[in-house]
C-alpha cells in the first residue's frame, strides 16, 4: 500500500511538473477570463485562455519572462519564477479604455506600436461587437480616420489621404487582394469580407511600398480574420459565436455563427454570415433633391414608371450576401505550425443606384442596371516557422490562390437589350517573410520576397430580354489573353539606439509586366491588336521614433511610393457618365509618390491622450482620368451615343496633405471623452481639386462602462464642398448632389447624433443595441451615389458557448 502511494505521488508530481497550468482571472471579481494571449517576449510563442481562464504553459519555463495580453485588461510580464511563486494565478487589472495597444504588423511582423514611426489605426473585434457595423466598410468607418463613399448600398469605397481605389491597398492574412483590375473609379471590393469573420483590422495610413508593394500609397488596410485555436489543456476547446442582427433603415437580417474546435496538435474553425438587406430608407429632414421620387418597373412586358409612395424608400438598392471561413491548423512542432485558409464571399445582384437616379431628356435613363453577383474566393497554404538560427528567429511562407469574378447589367428605358460584360481573374501568389534579431533584441533585419500573376478574361454581349437571343458585343477590357504579374523583393531594418530612440528603413525593389492581346478588333478598331508594359521600381523609406520624458513621442517617416499601370489603368473602355467615354492608353507609365509624415503624441498619465499627425504626399507621373483623343478625335460614338474621350494619361504631377488630430480623455474611472478630426487637401497639376480628398470630417464620442454594461453616444460630422472646389469628374454627375444658389453641384455638410449599447446577461449572452441618425436627418456622403440610411434601430443578440 505503501509502494503504491508512493507511486501515485511521484507520477502526480511528475505531471505538475510537465504540465504547468496556469489560471487568468479577473483581479477586481475574481471571474475567469478567456482568451488572454499568453506570449513569450519575441511573440513567436504563444497560446490561449480557455473559458475557464487557464492554459498550459509548459513550454515558457525557460522563457525569460511570460506576457499575459488582453484587450480590456492592463498587460503583466513575469519570469516563470514569479508565476509559480504566485501559486500559478494571474490577477488582471481591467482597463476601461486602452490608449494604445501592443503590437501592430507595420511591417508584416508583430512589433511594439511606440517603435513605429507609420500613423496607424486599429479596430478591434471588441469594437466591432460594440458597433455592430453591417459591411466591412461601414466596420472601416468606425476608425472614425477613414471617409467611405458609397455609389450604391452593395459597396463602400474607402478614402485615406487623399486617395482610393486602387491608390490604397488592401490585405487579408497576409495576402493582397487587390487586382489588375481594380480601377480609378470607386471600388466595393472590401465589403467581401465579413466584419463579423475579423480578429483585428488595421490601417496603416500613408506609402507602405517598401514592405506591401505597388498601389499602397495612401495607406494599406490590414485585415486579420479569426484563428484556429489550439487547447490549452487536455481537453478538446470548443467554443462557438452566434448572433442574429436587425436593422430598421434597410430592414437587415443577419445571422452568423463561427465554432472553434481545438486540441494540442489540431484545431479548425469554420465561420458562416448570411445577410439580407432591403431597400435603403433615407432620412426625413433636409435635402429633398436626394428623394426617390419615381422609379421603373416593368409590367407585363413593358417599362413603366410609377410614383414612389415612400419617396425616402430608394427603391432597388437592396441585396443579400454570403460570407464562408473554414481554416485547419496543425502544430507539425513547436517550432512549426500550418495552416489553411480557405475564404468565399458571395453577393447577389447589386443595384447600382446611382445610376438608377440618371434623367435623360427628362425620363429616368435606365430601366435596370446592376451588378452580376460578386464571387471572391481565396484558398491560402501558410507555413509558420519560430525558433533562432543564422537566417531568422521567425519565418513565414504564404501560398494563395484567388477566384474573383464581376459583372455588369445595363439597359436602357424602353429597350429590350441588356448590355452585359463578364470578368473574370485567377491570381495565384506567393510570399515568404522572415526576421532576424541581433544584440539582445535592439536591432531587427526583417526581408522576403513577393510573387503574384493575374490572368484575366472579359467578356461581353447584349442579350434580347425577350427572347433570349444573344450577340457578342464589345468587353470591357482586351478580349484576348491578359496577364499582369509582379516579383518583388524587399528589406528592413529596425534599431533601437537607445530607449528613447528607434530607427526604421526599409527598401524594395519592384518588378511589373502587363501583357495584352485583343483577339476581336471589330468592335472599336483600335490601332494596334497588342500592347505590353514593363516597369521596375526602387521603393524605400526611414524612420525616427523619439520617446522624450513625460510620455511625449516625436514620430518622423519619409517613404516613397510606387504604382505600376495595370490593365484597367492601361486598357479599359466604358462611359463614366452620361456623354463620356474612357478609352484604352498603352502608352501610361507608372506613377511614383513622396511622403512625409510628422506626428507627435502626448499621454498625461491614464487621464489624456493627445495625437497629431501632419502629412505630404507628392504624386508624380500621376495617372489621372483626363481629356483625350482617340484616333485624332475628341468625340467618339459609344453605345449609340456620342460622348466625350477620356483617357487615364500621366497627367503630371498631383499632391496631397492635410493633417489628423484626435484626443481621449478619462473623465472618471467609467467615463471617457474621444474626438478626432481629419482634414484632407488635394490639387491636381492644373489647380483643379483632387478627386479623393474628401471633405473635413470627424467624431465625439462619448463612452461609459460600468461591469456588463457598455454605451457610446457619438456625433459623426463632415463638412460642406462647394463648387468651387468641386472637382471636374464630380461636376460632371449633379444628378449626385444638390443644387446651390447658382444651380450648381455642391455637397452640403452634415452630421449624425447616434447611440449603441451592450448588455452582458451573463458570460454566454449579450444583448447589443442602438440608434442611428437619431435625428433623422437626409444626407449623402460626399462623392456618393447612394443617400444615407435615416433613423435607424439596431438589435442583436448573442450567444458564446
Amino acid at each position: 500500500m505503501r509502494f503504491v502511494l508512493s507511486a501515485f505521488l511521484f507520477f502526480l508530481y511528475c505531471a505538475l511538473s510537465f504540465s504547468q497550468i496556469v489560471t487568468v482571472v479577473d483581479n477586481e471579481d475574481s471571474k475567469p477570463i478567456s482568451d488572454v494571449a499568453v506570449v513569450n517576449e519575441l511573440a513567436v510563442k504563444f497560446t490561449y485562455t480557455n473559458r475557464q481562464g487557464k492554459a498550459d504553459i509548459s513550454s515558457f519555463e525557460n522563457e525569460p519572462a511570460v506576457c499575459f495580453q488582453h484587450f480590456t485588461y492592463e498587460r503583466v510580464c513575469l519570469s516563470f519564477e514569479e508565476i509559480r511563486k504566485a501559486g500559478f494565478q494571474i490577477r488582471l487589472d481591467k482597463k476601461i479604455f486602452a490608449f494604445e495597444e501592443f503590437v501592430v504588423s507595420a511591417n508584416r511582423w508583430e512589433q511594439n506600436r511606440n517603435e513605429v514611426p507609420n500613423k496607424i489605426s486599429i479596430v478591434t473585434r471588441q469594437e466591432t461587437q460594440l458597433q455592430n457595423p453591417q459591411t466591412t466598410a461601414d466596420l472601416l468607418g468606425i476608425s472614425d480616420e477613414i471617409f467611405i463613399q458609397k455609389s450604391q448600398l452593395g459597396g463602400g469605397s474607402p478614402m485615406i489621404r487623399g486617395f482610393a481605389t486602387n491608390r490604397i491597398l488592401i490585405v487579408v492574412d497576409g495576402v493582397r487582394m487587390n487586382n489588375a483590375i481594380y480601377r480609378e473609379g470607386n471600388i466595393q471590393n472590401v465589403i467581401s469580407l465579413d466584419p463579423a469573420l475579423l480578429e483585428s483590422t488595421e490601417i496603416i495610413f500613408g506609402p507602405g511600398a517598401s514592405v506591401y508593394g505597388s498601389d499602397a500609397i495612401g495607406g494599406v488596410m490590414d485585415f486579420h480574420t479569426k484563428n484556429a485555436l489550439f487547447s490549452t489543456g487536455k481537453k478538446i476547446y470548443i467554443k462557438a459565436d452566434a448572433y442574429s442582427r436587425y436593422s430598421s433603415a434597410n430592414s437587415e437580417k443577419t445571422f452568423h455563427l463561427d465554432i472553434n474546435l481545438g486540441g494540442k496538435r489540431t484545431a479548425f474553425f469554420s465561420g458562416i454570415s448570411w445577410s439580407d438587406y432591403g431597400d435603403l430608407k433615407m432620412g426625413s429632414n433636409n435635402n429633398e433633391s436626394y428623394l426617390r421620387k419615381e422609379y421603373v418597373q416593368r409590367i407585363i412586358g413593358i417599362d413603366s414608371v410609377f410614383l414612389n409612395r415612400d419617396p425616402r424608400v430608394q427603391k432597388f438598392s437592396g441585396y443579400r450576401q454570403l460570407n464562408l471561413l473554414s481554416k485547419f491548423r496543425y502544430r507539425i512542432s513547436d517550432n512549426i505550425d500550418l495552416l489553411l485558409s480557405c475564404h468565399y464571399s458571395g453577393l447577389s445582384d447589386v443595384p447600382r443606384y446611382d445610376r438608377l437616379i440618371q434623367y435623360k431628356s427628362g425620363k429616368l435613363r435606365y430601366a435596370q442596371w446592376y451588378y452580376g453577383p460578386q464571387i471572391w474566393a481565396m484558398n491560402s497554404l501558410q507555413l509558420n516557422f519560430s525558433g533562432k538560427n543564422k537566417l531568422y528567429d521567425k519565418a513565414k511562407l504564404i501560398a494563395a490562390y484567388q477566384n474573383y469574378s464581376e459583372s455588369r447589367h445595363d439597359r436602357s428605358l424602353g429597350n429590350i437589350s441588356l448590355n452585359e460584360q463578364f470578368e473574370k481573374v485567377n491570381i495565384i501568389s506567393v510570399n515568404a517573410d522572415f526576421d532576424k534579431s541581433f544584440k539582445k533584441e535592439d536591432q531587427l533585419l526583417f526581408y522576403g520576397f513577393e510573387y503574384v500573376r493575374n490572368d484575366i478574361t472579359s467578356e461581353a454581349q447584349t442579350r434580347n430580354i425577350l427572347t433570349g437571343s444573344k450577340v457578342p458585343a464589345g468587353s470591357r477590357y482586351p478580349n484576348g489573353s491578359n496577364i499582369y504579374s509582379t516579383f518583388a523583393l524587399y528589406s528592413g531594418y529596425k534599431n533601437n539606439l537607445s530607449d528613447a530612440v528607434t530607427i526604421i528603413t526599409g527598401l524594395r525593389y519592384n518588378y511589373t509586366g502587363l501583357s495584352s492581346t485583343i483577339a476581336d478588333n471589330s468592335f472599336y478598331n483600335f490601332p494596334f491588336t497588342v500592347f505590353s508594359i514593363k516597369n521596375s521600381a526602387l521603393t524605400g523609406s526611414a524612420g525616427l521614433v523619439v520617446r522624450l520624458k513625460n510620455s511625449l513621442q516625436l514620430n518622423l517617416n519619409a517613404a516613397t511610393g510606387f504604382r505600376a499601370p495595370n490593365l484597367d489603368d492601361a486598357g479599359k473602355i466604358f462611359d463614366s457618365a452620361p456623354g463620356v467615354v474612357v478609352v484604352p492608353n498603352p502608352g501610361l507609365k507608372p506613377e511614383y509618390a513622396y511622403n512625409i509624415d510628422l506626428g507627435i503624441s502626448k499621454s498625461f498619465g491614464e487621464i489624456f491622450h493627445l495625437e497629431i499627425t501632419g502629412f505630404h504626399t507628392w504624386l508624380i507621373n500621376a495617372m489621372i482620368r483626363h481629356d483625350f483623343m482617340f484616333n485624332g478625335q475628341t468625340m467618339i460614338t459609344y453605345n449609340n451615343q456620342p460622348s466625350k474621350v477620356e483617357a487615364v494619361t500621366n497627367a503630371g504631377s498631383a499632391r496631397a496633405y492635410g493633417a489628423h488630430i484626435s484626443f481621449q480623455s478619462k473623465v472618471t474611472g467609467h467615463i471617457l471623452v474621444k474626438s478626432s478630426l481629419n482634414i484632407t487637401e488635394g490639387k491636381e497639376e492644373d489647380g483643379s481639386p483632387l478627386r479623393h480628398a474628401a471633405p473635413v470630417f470627424g467624431a465625439v464620442h462619448i463612452m461609459a462602462e460600468y461591469t456588463k454594461f457598455m454605451a457610446d453616444i457619438y456625433s459623426n460630422f463632415n463638412g460642406a464642398r462647394r463648387f468651387s472646389r468641386m472637382p471636374p469628374s464630380e461636376t460632371e454627375k449633379p444628378y449626385l448632389y444638390a443644387t446651390d444658389n447658382n444651380g450648381n453641384p455642391w455637397s452640403p455638410g452634415w452630421f449624425t447624433l447616434n447611440i449603441k449599447l451592450s448588455y452582458t446577461i451573463s458570460d454566454r449572452y449579450i444583448i447589443n443595441g442602438g440608434i442611428e441618425n437619431i435625428l433623422d436627418n437626409r444626407y449623402r456622403p460626399y462623392s456618393s451615389g447612394i443617400a444615407a440610411p435615416g433613423r435607424n434601430f439596431i438589435i442583436s443578440a448573442r450567444i458564446i458557448i
